[in-house]
């Protein structure tokens, strides 16, 4: 009896093994197959998920537009304030060069009054010590009323009385005269040489300004004109007050 269950166990355990082995392996792939193919498991009457409706899209748009909007404008806004700054700059610019013209022509009048009188013979006085001195003490009185009215420089005064530059003491009043007239002239032109460098500077900026302001204040009215379906109506809008920034902004009319 023993023999014959032995037997059995023996030859029935394989098979059976044999079996479950099949089963697990036909599970497995049908597992896999399930897996890569998850659409096969959806219930037939389950619906894909519903996208954006048009009205959605177009208040998502509507919102972003309105947002451009708002950031365009204040955009505007602060270029519009820059291009006034940079304008009010030029101006004063302009001012100053006008007053450095004033001041050149005024002093190249005088040279010109002291160079007709220098070509005239110079009058002849004794050349004695007194005559020397008296000479010395025109030239630092004429220097010192030129400083105080502001032709002369700190410097240019040190030259004079140093005796530096060709500031010669010796030279009888009429030369004096003729050389002091020159040096304020040249620092009469070399300040309105300045005064024109800062101004067309100054112009420079107030141009790309004017320019910048002019672009964002087009884009703004442009943004604001987006957001509505219908024209522009006549009443007085934010964009209807952008509009005439639009049209004449900011125009340096430089004086050539």
């Amino acid at each position: 009896m023993e023999t014959v269950v032995f037997y059995q166990f023996v030859t029935e355990v394989p098979q059976a093994a044999a079996i479950w082995s099949t089963l697990f392996l036909l599970t497995l792939g049908l597992l896999t197959v399930l897996a890569a193919r998850p659409e096969r498991d959806r219930p037939t009457d389950d619906p894909l998920p519903a996208g954006p409706t048009p009205r959605e899209l177009a208040a998502a748009q509507a919102v972003d537009l309105r947002r451009y909007a708002e950031e365009v404008a204040v955009a505007a806004a602060g270029a519009a304030t820059t291009a006034k700054r940079w304008r009010a700059a030029w101006l004063t610019a302009q001012e100053q060069l006008e007053r450095a013209w004033t001041g050149y022509d005024e002093a190249d009048t005088a040279a010109r009054r002291f160079a007709g009188a220098g070509a005239l013979p110079t009058p002849q006085t004794p050349h004695t010590p007194a005559e020397y001195a008296a000479r010395e003490r025109y030239l630092h009185r004429a220097a010192m009323a030129a400083y105080w009215r502001g032709d002369l420089t700190m410097a240019q005064l040190g030259d004079v009385f140093g005796h530096r530059r060709g500031w010669d003491p010796r030279r009888h009043p009429v030369e004096q005269e003729v050389l002091i007239s020159r040096v304020i002239r040249d620092a009469r032109l070399a300040d309105y040489q300045v005064a024109a460098d800062r101004e067309r500077a100054a112009w420079r900026d107030a141009e790309l300004a004017a320019e910048s302001a002019r672009a964002l204040a087009e884009e703004a009215y442009a943004a604001a004109a987006r957001l509505r379906p219908t024209p522009v109506p006549a009443r007085r809008t934010v964009a209807g007050a952008l509009r005439p920034a639009v049209v004449a902004l900011w125009r340096p009319a430089r004086v050539g």
